[in-house]
């Protein structure tokens, strides 16, 4: 095998000290297009006027224009979910400089939720924890908080019925959504499986793990609590415990992992909605939600829905939910690509409130990213 001579050691090293020059005069160049960013960020919000707070200032189509922009800019190395969390952070910052926007989610500290949170709105915001799905609801409604984090459906254990029903009588409107993957891990003290006796976990974390709880733990009792940091937190003193959660609240509540990834689907998923005040104008990449209830009869689906297919709309989700007037009678929750004020989406809409007895805009909001979805080491929903 040849040698390096002293010669080629020292070529090597001036060949690395100049690579290592060119990234600092990069880092720098870096810095200050970042600073040269939050002027112009500065200078926008100047032109608006004195508003009220920095949620007069957030403009989530603007973002979702942004961030599409990265994703069809990017040539890698760096994947595009990487470059969009950069990007993500540094318009989180430069909204930030005056006033962060808070976010209502649901908590404890360490959920899947927060993990939403910090996905969608970057890490430069107020986030209120709170106990449960009305609560995030009504830290909005109350504009103790400017936004509010919710989940609403599983890949596999479906739609978080809750959520859905809490649309019926709040005026609250679907500013966004999040998609997540979602990682389980079994955190304990215990030494092994066989001194575990009881598993805590939110209910849907416990059936989307039920087959390895199963194989692995039979004679363990399954508690189901508020959320999975919530377990976490219990666990953390009592050694004949286990807690289904994340890296995050193993983390943040000192519980080791004794086994990552134990979902019984590996490609499992939650959706994630953000709920605001206000509809959002046009992105040019929009979905719209819809509340739809009509009389009942034969027929009575298809008369609801047939402007859709008139005006050659896709329909990308149905959900029927127990009507609060009536027994027996339903609402739909429909999800349906286009934006509420843009043709032919706005033409379809019209015939519908001429025809049904109820058809409620929920919200027109920019699509989630789809691919790659594999973005956690999350929490808990």
């Amino acid at each position: 095998m040849e040698r390096k001579t002293d010669n080629d050691v020292e070529q090597g090293e001036i060949s690395l000290r100049q690579v290592r020059k060119k990234i600092d005069q990069l880092d720098a160049q870096i810095q200050a297009l970042i600073s040269e960013r939050a002027r112009l960020a500065s200078v926008v919000r100047k032109s608006k006027g004195q508003l009220d707070s920095a949620v007069d200032y957030y403009r989530p189509e603007r973002e979702a224009q942004v961030l599409r922009a990265v994703r069809e800019r990017n040539e890698g190395p760096i994947s595009d979910a990487e470059m969009l969390r950069l990007f993500r952070e540094i318009m989180s910052v430069c909204l930030a400089q005056q006033e962060p926007l808070k976010i209502a989610y649901l908590g404890p500290e360490g959920t899947f939720t927060q993990q939403a949170v910090n996905q969608h709105f970057g890490h430069s915001v107020q986030a209120l924890g709170v106990t449960g799905i009305d609560d995030v609801f009504m830290q909005v409604e109350s504009t103790e908080a400017d936004f509010g984090v919710v989940p609403v459906e599983n890949s596999n254990q479906g739609i978080v019925s809750h959520t859905l029903d809490r649309f019926v009588d709040s005026d609250l409107k679907i500013c966004g959504e999040i998609e997540m993957s979602i990682h389980h891990n079994l955190l304990s003290k215990a030494s092994s499986l066989a001194d575990i006796e009881r598993v805590y976990s939110h209910q849907q974390s416990l059936s989307q793990c039920k087959a390895w709880i199963r194989h692995h733990l039979p004679t363990a009792q399954c508690i189901a609590v508020s959320s999975n940091a919530e377990a976490a937190r219990r666990v953390r003193y009592s050694p004949d415990a286990a807690a289904i959660s994340s890296k995050s609240a193993a983390d943040i509540y000192g519980v080791p992992i004794l086994f990552a990834r134990i979902e019984d689907q590996a490609d499992n998923a939650t959706r994630f909605l953000v709920i605001g005040r206000r509809l959002l104008s046009p992105s040019g990449d929009d979905k719209t939600s819809l509340l739809l209830a009509g009389d009942e009869g034969p027929g009575a689906l298809h008369s609801l829905l047939s402007p859709l297919a008139k005006h050659s709309l896709n329909m990308s989700r149905i959900e029927s939910r127990p009507a609060t007037a009536g027994r027996w009678s339903y609402v739909f929750f429909i999800d349906v690509d286009g934006h509420a004020e843009t043709e032919p989406l706005k033409t379809a809409l019209a015939e519908m409130q001429d025809q049904n007895s109820l058809t409620r805009v929920l919200g027109s909001y920019p699509k989630a990213v789809r691919k790659p979805l594999q973005q956690s080491d999350p929490s808990d929903a």
